[in-house]
């Protein structure tokens, strides 16, 4: 029974000497990240494929059982839309991904908000040329998916002739209310609004959870969350989920206290580790 949660970003400046000690070189900067979560999405590797040996500095900061979920590089969901010529980029970051080894969870598709309905040959055939030796997750944006029942039955059916899991961005916490800060006012510009969905499709469900920046709505707004995760952690499944808020200040303690949400409907879970104290930077002296 495994429950992975984690964050957007495994470094974040209002994190320093408060949540994680500072400074810290890159090459700790992960590693201290592990010990508070277990899990992190890979937002970066969207915007260029990280050289090797960036991958192998990550992989040597967390233990085998932490996990990435790798956003596959905008060149290929974006530019070229899964097409053909998109295989030549996929080999190329699949092999700078190599030294994660089981760190690398699943390969995150993230897709357009206009990759509609009527691209879905592209996504069935991308995913049926992918190798098989990764595991694949999609995130769609377009409205069509969530509120055209013929659209997300042959999503679901695309996915799972693969064993591909649909990843869920659930925004209402956000747009419940109107925004009340500049983080938030950023957030409602950005962030899709799409329905609520909680039906996992393999045994690995990804959600990612948005809030707001008052930890106590976004605790609140996460509770039919914590239920659903109990239940797919009672039915053997192994959800990893991502806690975000607009400013995400307080995501790496939110993270830690969705998880212990959880542990408390399902006693059996293990706990957590408690994160060592950070230590903040000592002050600069003249002497």
């Amino acid at each position: 029974m495994r429950l992975h949660v984690g964050c957007a970003m495994w470094t974040h400046a209002p994190w320093n000497g408060r949540f994680l000690p500072h400074p810290l070189p890159s090459s700790e900067r992960l590693e201290a990240y592990a010990t508070w979560c277990n899990a992190v999405e890979g937002n970066t590797t969207f915007y260029a494929t990280p050289a090797r040996s960036t991958v192998e500095m990550w992989a040597a900061q967390v233990a085998p059982d932490f996990r990435f979920v790798l956003k596959l590089p905008k060149v290929i969901t974006h530019d070229l839309r899964l097409h053909d010529a998109a295989d030549a980029e996929l080999r190329t970051f699949l092999n700078a991904m190599q030294p994660l080894g089981p760190r690398a969870h699943a390969l995150w598709i993230q897709l357009p908000a206009s990759f509609s309905p009527s691209e879905l040959g592209s996504l069935a055939s991308f995913l049926h040329r992918a190798p098989s030796a990764f595991r694949y997750a999609v995130e769609v944006r377009h409205p069509a998916f969530f509120t055209d029942d013929r659209a997300t039955q042959q999503l679901e059916q695309v996915l799972g002739r693969v064993g591909a899991e649909w990843v869920p961005f659930d925004t209402i916490t956000l747009f419940e209310t109107p925004a009340s800060s500049y983080g938030e006012r950023e957030a409602w510009m950005s962030k899709p609004r799409v329905p609520r969905r909680t039906r996992a499709l393999t045994q690995y469900p990804i959600v990612r959870y948005i809030g707001r920046d008052d930890v106590e709505v976004t605790a609140r707004g996460w509770q039919y969350l914590a239920d659903q995760t109990a239940a797919w952690l009672r039915e053997g499944r192994s959800p990893t989920i991502f806690l975000h808020t607009p400013d995400n200040v307080e995501a790496l303690a939110l993270a830690r206290r969705f998880y212990d949400d959880v542990r408390a409907l399902v006693p059996d879970l293990v706990p957590l580790l408690p994160p060592p104290v950070a230590v903040p930077a000592e002050p600069p002296t003249l002497f």
